[in-house]
């Protein structure tokens, strides 16, 4: 007979937070850490160099928040990748059993970790869903076409009665991952430094595990940013960073899609030239201008010279 899942221990799960400059934002998330019932054992944030007084309100959270802070200071910016991965890495050295990623702009829903626990028993790596700035519910991208390397963009937002719906992709805005599937993946990619690294992860971990995302409202968006409503979906406004690492990082999909054997030059090559459309498409109906087309180009380049890259391996499993 086989044995039932253990329950779910909230004192097993450790939030793991990246923060840059936004002492603000994460104030609102430790207070609402805070008021959290259960609470995980370990808040572990990361620090990627913030000049402002990020230190100090970690240090003004330690005594009512409620369960250990580790607060990790780096010397310099690794972006929301190399931040991640070291989260991941400190949760996983803490012998932490569940992993719960969120950048600093959200907050936490009070019963959020009881309402992911409850899949706990069933499943591996789990996403939940989010309330947007203004309230509304959020449409995360949860599936992606996997031989082009892209969102899919209209797949369906309704759930049934199950209460989950299958996702072979993955955000690092609440995942929440089991221990033994990132000793078997490894740590997040640092080299992403910021975009496609969290979409990677969710996909190397749907090659370990059924993943899922559950019909569970547990964070809210705390920033607004400038959007164009389409209706059912809405694009966010971006950056010149955010244009280059875009069109940088495929390279590094390419890598990894090489690796796991599904790289198809043909549709991959259509997938990248329609997330080139897509940033053009960004620029001119929600930043309204044209101005930054450069950094996709750049982006680009760098990307033609990362695949030629033949020292490059990918990240290495926590096995050993």
């Amino acid at each position: 007979m086989t044995a039932a899942p253990a329950a779910f221990d909230p004192a097993s799960a450790t939030i793991v937070i990246v923060t840059f400059n936004r002492s603000h934002l994460l104030t609102g998330l430790l207070e609402s850490i805070t008021a959290m019932e259960p609470k995980p054992g370990h808040v572990v944030i990361v620090d990627n160099a913030s000049s402002d007084d990020t230190t100090e309100v970690v240090e003004s959270f330690r005594s009512r928040i409620g369960t250990e802070i580790v607060y990790r200071r780096l010397e310099t910016n690794t972006g929301g990748s190399g931040g991640f991965s070291e989260g991941m890495r400190t949760a996983y050295e803490l012998g932490s059993e569940w992993i719960w990623m969120m950048d600093d702009d959200v907050e936490v829903i009070p019963d959020g970790l009881a309402k992911m626990g409850k899949w706990a028993p069933r499943f591996k790596s789990i996403q939940g869903r989010r309330y947007d700035y203004d309230g509304s519910e959020f449409y995360w991208q949860y599936r992606i076409a996997e031989r082009m390397g892209i969102p899919i963009p209209f797949a369906p937002s309704g759930f049934d009665s199950s209460g989950f719906k299958e996702m072979n992709s993955g955000c690092f805005e609440g995942m929440f991952i089991h221990r033994s599937i990132v000793k078997q993946i490894g740590l997040p990619d640092p080299r992403f430094f910021i975009y496609w690294d969290d979409q990677m992860y969710g996909w190397l971990a749907s090659r370990k595990t059924t993943a899922v995302i559950v019909d569970e409202f547990v964070l809210r968006r705390t920033r607004e940013i400038r959007q164009w409503d389409m209706g059912i979906r809405h694009m966010n406004a971006s950056s010149n960073a955010y244009r280059f690492y875009i069109m940088r990082n495929r390279a590094y999909i390419k890598k990894y899609y090489r690796v796991h054997g599904v790289y198809n030059p043909v549709l991959f090559g259509l997938g990248t030239s329609m997330t080139f459309a897509k940033e053009l498409i960004r620029l001119v109906f929600v930043e309204r201008t044209i101005r930054g087309t450069s950094n996709l180009f750049r982006g680009l380049k760098e990307g033609g010279r990362l695949s030629r890259d033949r020292s490059w391996q990918p990240m290495a499993p926590l096995e050993a």
